[in-house]
């Protein structure tokens, strides 16, 4: 570590400093003994300060007890994750270059990974990607951000137009971004709830009124994408490869799309040449745009929209005792977003697995999925055990798969790595 250091010093906890040194981001305020001025070297850790006297969101030096230099992250006074590092590099210089060589590393990243996609893809992934608290995901020529944390809030000035700068000089034009930071968990962070067009990253020139309408390609398949309605940031990018996957099995099938949101799964079946398909989604106003989807596309000959409960759906087929379908497809919202949770979430998804297993004839085929990282891969797993065991099946693994490479999985960081997508044959 430099011998000087201008930020103050948050002390951790050895329990934190293990944590930390494992490669993980957070400390959370229990792991946080106190405060100390680098530049009062008579002070000691006897004499460490409850505050540490900078303002909300900036930055902070995480040391171990000893003083042993462990990062530089963001302040949040309010939030329980107390410190999202940035950099454990003690000669980093925060300033305007270092997030714009970040944002160039990223984009460089999509687009070795998701080649011909990068036209519709997550250019910025939080955490993975060193910006904690951040999202920024490209529709063609349109940008969703949506900001969680209280320090990238006091630097998006310097990322938002900073991305769309570098997006120019590669040719790639961004007509405008647009913020949807309309989410509860802003609170945790003392931000306040907002969206809305972020004017600052537009061209001058451009005075025409914004439309948050755009339309992007998907595995061959046109969607219309609301920035401003749509679902988090508009569209779920996360499972574009997951309905590649399933186009394999769909054709000639007879298909039941669960929680179709905007249709993705049902079109790639139907793409696929499926028999019949069936997409249910409790949302109207989704039923709605996936009915607009499938026209757009051709492809609603094959197709039927169903504005119903799932749980409700299924115990009626179960009900019926018959088998209309012999390839389902759960693709669930978030059943739990805590810990406390996650106990009453599991036996949603066990629910709705099980109904599924009981309908589906031997030789049909289950995909299903999770996005709450609380629900992890091994409590996922001994869910759909205790479900095909109950439903006198079992379950031959087709594939086992995660998000597209554009939300990237940090092993260090179980918060990446949220999404689960299994393929099976029932048996």
């Amino acid at each position: 570590m430099k011998a000087s250091r201008k930020y103050i010093q948050a002390v951790i906890t050895k329990k934190g400093t293990r944590w930390v040194q494992g490669g993980h981001p957070w400390i959370y305020e229990a792991e946080i003994l106190g405060y100390r001025n680098p530049e009062a070297a008579e002070m000691r850790a006897h004499e460490l300060q409850t505050q540490p006297g900078i303002e909300n969101g900036g930055l902070v030096d995480a040391v171990s007890e000893s003083g042993r230099y462990l990062g530089t992250g963001f302040y949040s006074e309010k939030s329980k994750i107390r410190i999202r590092l940035i950099s454990g590099n003690a000669n980093d210089t925060f300033d305007e270059a270092f997030w714009l060589r970040r944002i160039r590393y990223a984009l460089d990243y999509r687009k070795t990974v998701m080649g011909e996609d990068y036209d519709c893809s997550r250019l910025i992934f939080g955490e993975a990607d060193g910006f904690p608290g951040l999202t920024v995901d490209r529709f063609h020529d349109l940008l969703s951000v949506q900001i969680l944390s209280v320090g990238m809030e006091k630097i998006r000035d310097i990322v938002i137009p900073g991305i769309v700068s570098a997006l120019k000089a590669d040719g790639q034009e961004i007509r405008g971004v647009y913020l949807r930071n309309d989410v509860a968990i802003r609170k945790l962070e003392g931000l306040p709830e907002e969206k809305g067009w972020y004017q600052e990253a537009l061209s001058p020139t451009k005075e025409e009124a914004l439309s948050p309408l755009t339309e992007i390609t998907e595995n061959g398949i046109r969607y219309s994408v609301d920035v401003e309605n749509g679902q988090k940031t508009g569209f779920f990018l996360d499972q574009k490869y997951n309905r590649q996957a399933i186009r394999r099995i769909a054709e000639g099938r007879r298909v039941l799309d669960c929680f179709t949101h905007t249709g993705s799964f049902a079109l790639n079946a139907a793409a696929a040449g499926a028999q019949h398909v069936t997409a249910v989604d409790i949302s109207a106003s989704a039923i709605a745009m996936a009915r607009e989807n499938a026209e757009k596309n051709g492809l609603g000959g094959c197709m039927e929209f169903v504005t119903a409960d799932v749980f409700d759906l299924l115990s009626d087929l179960l009900a019926k005792k018959e088998k209309p379908y012999d390839f389902i497809i759960l693709d669930p919202p978030a059943f739990t977003k805590s810990r406390k949770t996650v106990e009453n979430a599991s036996k949603g998804y066990k629910e709705i697995n099980l109904s599924a297993l009981r309908i589906l004839p031997r030789g049909g085929y289950l995909a299903t999925a999770s996005c709450s990282h609380f629900m992890d891969h091994a409590r996922f797993e001994a869910m759909l055990r205790e479900a095909a065991g109950e439903a006198g099946v079992q379950l031959k693994q087709i594939e086992v798969r995660g998000a597209a490479p554009d939300h990237p999985v940090l092993w260090n960081v179980p918060e990446t790595d949220y999404l689960k997508f299994y393929l099976f044959q029932v048996v």
